[in-house]
């Protein structure tokens, strides 16, 4: 890890065009020193890594973040919530504030006025198969395969399945995630 962290000090150090010199004045570590933690010669401290950070304008989580298969591939699990199953495809640590997810929905799923929601901010679907039905306010869109709908969530919406099941790729921001997959980060797991 040590090594890894290093080689991102000077990847970043290098990418701003400052010698050794030019980063220990910034970070008031050493020259001697920075360059043993660049090499990996050397264990890194948290009072040195904060400094370091600092210095090159950026965030420790930026620094020491880890490079395995976990950080990149996401292994979905759906939670099913009555006629709504839910794969979350965003590891909830994006720095934009969305979430991701893939949404099967049968035509169980009620899509009267009294199920539609309001939240701020926007919602953006696209139907992988069948039809989706999307209650907007008094309006009632049928949205193919193929298609996608983007909307101002203030204004009432539901989303359901017309003719048969339909399943989206939605990407929400908070609000819509606490209005849309309430649960869906902690609850039971179906295979």
């Amino acid at each position: 890890m040590d090594r890894l962290v290093g080689q991102r000090i000077r990847a970043m150090r290098v990418a701003r065009g400052w010698t050794l010199d030019a980063l220990s004045s910034r970070c008031h570590i050493s020259p001697s020193n920075l360059s043993r933690i660049e090499t990996g010669d050397r264990r890194i401290a948290l009072d040195q890594l904060v400094p370091i950070a600092k210095a090159l304008g950026t965030t420790l989580d930026a620094l020491i973040h880890s490079d395995d298969d976990e950080d990149v591939i996401i292994r979905p699990h759906a939670t099913a919530a009555g006629a709504v199953t839910i794969w979350l495809l965003s590891n909830g640590r994006t720095g934009n504030g969305v979430t991701v997810a893939k949404m099967r929905i049968t035509p169980e799923r009620p899509t009267g006025p009294e199920d539609m929601v309001v939240h701020p901010g926007r919602d953006w679907f696209t139907v992988l198969s069948g039809t989706a039905r999307l209650r907007l306010g008094d309006r009632v869109l049928l949205v193919h395969e193929g298609d996608a709908a983007e909307f101002s969530t203030m204004t009432p919406h539901v989303i359901g399945a017309h003719d048969g099941p339909v399943e989206i790729l939605t990407i929400i921001d908070h609000e819509g995630e606490r209005s849309h997959l309430p649960g869906a980060r902690d609850a039971t797991l179906v295979s």
